[in-house]
């Protein structure tokens, strides 16, 4: 599991040309993310849940809560170590009760929470120069240390290229240079959605 660091601003949303996920499936995400967090903290059972195929694929996926605008917990897995709708799951009630940052989301806050979804792709490897900024997520590792970063986050803080490679390097706790010394650049894109694109 991965705690990104994510800034208080929010990012909508940036519209997939060729979305994976259609609408329907999109509104069922989003929904076993609210209810995943409510069942949490009112301590009673998910409902019970039969997944598609295409839900049950194995994909990484972080899980971002806003609460009044501002951010209020962010963790994910970035590996497709878990079926889509239980990665949701753990992903959202790791967000709203493990996320160090920020103390656990309690009853009245779970309600008023917003959820945003960032559905992951396979990782593949990356040479600097072909890095888009809001296309690609990155992955940067060397040694046993790794940090990752969302595609929003670069477009987010307004970094080109370099400063996205840099800070990915910071965040794996790494030289900020370390990308072109032999650390390994893996690259990802992601579907974003969430409770605004919920249709009624």
């Amino acid at each position: 599991m991965h705690r990104p660091s994510e800034s208080s601003r929010r990012v909508s949303p940036q519209p997939c040309p060729q979305p994976e996920y259609s609408s329907a499936e999109r509104r069922l995400l989003c929904e076993l993310a609210h209810e995943a967090i409510v069942s949490r903290v009112t301590q009673r059972a998910l409902r019970p849940f039969s997944p598609s195929e295409h839900l049950s694929e194995l994909r990484g996926v972080f899980i971002t809560l806003y609460l009044n605008g501002k951010l209020r917990g962010c963790v994910g897995y970035p590996l497709p170590s878990l079926p889509l709708h239980r990665a949701v799951v753990e992903a959202a009630m790791a967000a709203a009760f493990e996320d160090p940052r920020f103390p656990p989301v309690t009853l009245d806050e779970s309600r008023q929470l917003r959820v945003s979804l960032s559905i992951l792709s396979a990782l593949r490897a990356l040479r600097a120069e072909e890095v888009e900024i809001g296309r690609h997520g990155l992955l940067i590792s060397h040694g046993g240390q790794r940090g990752l970063l969302l595609p929003q986050v670069a477009v987010e803080h307004g970094w080109d290229r370099l400063t996205f490679l840099e800070q990915t390097c910071r965040k794996a706790g790494l030289p900020t240079d370390a990308w072109s010394q032999g650390a390994t650049i893996e690259g990802f894109s992601a579907e974003i959605f969430g409770d605004q694109d919920r249709t009624p």
